[in-house]
Order: C-alpha cells, then sequence, then structure tokens
C-alpha cells in the first residue's frame, strides 16, 4: 500500500483554508506546525517588508487521494501560482504495525503495490543552531537553492551531544526545509555541509527524503496531464 505524508507551506493567514481541505476529505490526522520563510534580513529592509510567518500544514494520504489533493490545492488554494504556498508528497516506507496502518489509510483495502523510489525532487532537512539561517541559506542558495521554510525546534540529545565528535551543540534548534531537485539536491547538501557543517558555530546536520510529487513552485513543477 502506497501512503504518503502531505506537507503544505503556506503564509500563516491561508492555514485556515488549507486545514479545511484536508479535513474535508476525511484525512485522519492533520497537524500544524508555526514557522517562518527565509528570506534575508536585508531583501526585507529593502522592500520595506516584515519577516514572512508561515504554517506548516501535514497529514497522510494513499496514492489515489494525493493526487485528488494535490488537483483540490490548485484549484481551490491557487497553490501552483507562486507565492501562494508549496504541496509535497514524501512516501512513507513503513507504519507501526497494523493498527496504525489502517488509521493512517482511513481502513482502506491494503494491497502489494509500493512506490517507485526514483524521484524528480527530494526535500533537504537541515537542522542547524538557532540563529544562524541566514549563513546556511546563503551556503544553499550559493549552490542553487531557491529559498526554504524554517521551524523552530529544541534539541534533546543532552550530554551526548556535547560528545559527538567533540563539538557542543546548542539546545535550541532550527529546521530548515528546502525543496530541490534530485540532481542539484548533492551540491547544496555539500555546500551546507563545507560552510555551515557540524564543526561550525552553525552546527548544520542534512539529511535529504524523496519526494514522489511537488506543486507550488513553477520552476519545478510540471503540470498534470
Amino acid at each position: 500500500m502506497i501512503l504518503n505524508l502531505i506537507a503544505l507551506v503556506v503564509d500563516r493567514d491561508r492555514a485556515g483554508a488549507v486545514s479545511e481541505l484536508l479535513e474535508g476529505q476525511k484525512l485522519p490526522l492533520v497537524l500544524t506546525l508555526l514557522a517562518r520563510g527565509t528570506a534575508t534580513s536585508e531583501v526585507l529592509d529593502l522592500y520595506g517588508l516584515e519577516a514572512t510567518e508561515k504554517a506548516l500544514l501535514l497529514s497522510v494520504a494513499g496514492a489515489d487521494m494525493t493526487r485528488q489533493l494535490i488537483r483540490q490545492a490548485k484549484r481551490r488554494l491557487f497553490i501552483d501560482v507562486p507565492g501562494n504556498g508549496i504541496m509535497m508528497a514524501i512516501p512513507i516506507k513503513s507504519a507501526g504495525g497494523g493498527r496504525t496502518l489502517a488509521y493512517l489509510s482511513g481502513g482502506a483495502v491494503q494491497d502489494r503495490a509500493v512506490p517507485e523510489f526514483k524521484f524528480d525532487h527530494e526535500l533537504i532537512l537541515a537542522v542547524i543552531n538557532e540563529g544562524h539561517t541566514d549563513p546556511v541559506m546563503d551556503a544553499a542558495r550559493s549552490a542553487g537553492a531557491a529559498g526554504g521554510t524554517v521551524i523552530h525546534a529544541k534539541g534533546t540529545g543532552g550530554k551526548l551531544s556535547e560528545k559527538f565528535l567533540g563539538v557542543s551543540l546548542a539546545d535550541e534548534k532550527e529546521l530548515i526545509m528546502i525543496v530541490a531537485r534530485s540532481a542539484e539536491k548533492a551540491g547544496i547538501m555539500r555546500a551546507i555541509a563545507e560552510q555551515c557543517g557540524p564543526d561550525t558555530p552553525s552546527g548544520a546536520v542534512t539529511f535529504s527524503l524523496p519526494i514522489s510529487a511537488v506543486a507550488g513552485l513553477r520552476a519545478f513543477d510540471e503540470e498534470e496531464a
């Protein structure tokens, strides 16, 4: 059975409309997290703008529902128009038991379908020390990244984190999400590691996840037939 983690990043004042879209499909799980954009302070000052507050909404859907959600997001939320947000589907490899799988799939009949792990886009996740978003994004942009979304987080590694490679990691963290072409992913992650890696004040630790479908980046998005 194919299940996807559905992630939508939108301006915070549009979170209610996205939540209604997801809940209207009777999806069993809808989570909302607060986030912010990654425009540099220099750009914001130049145009007299304030930092953009974002919302990250997460849900789980099967393959057919994923396609339906993307169509609905385009028609009702205009998610494919630049500036209206981004939507992505991330394949779920496994679930914690049969009851969990039944819950996440809405009781759908299970089959043996599996996702094809060959994707055009990937989601880069960078866990960094708080206050270092700008240098990390500068490194990412130098390798072709268009932008990202930041979520505040808190490290829970305790004393173990301080011993890892002899690097002391701050408790307060930020998680940066960057959508990139698969062909550009390695270069972006390499640039972050070289300029802002674990042995620097930014303390960036990066990894990536495959994206099976994406909408909202006109430069990347291919219209469905």
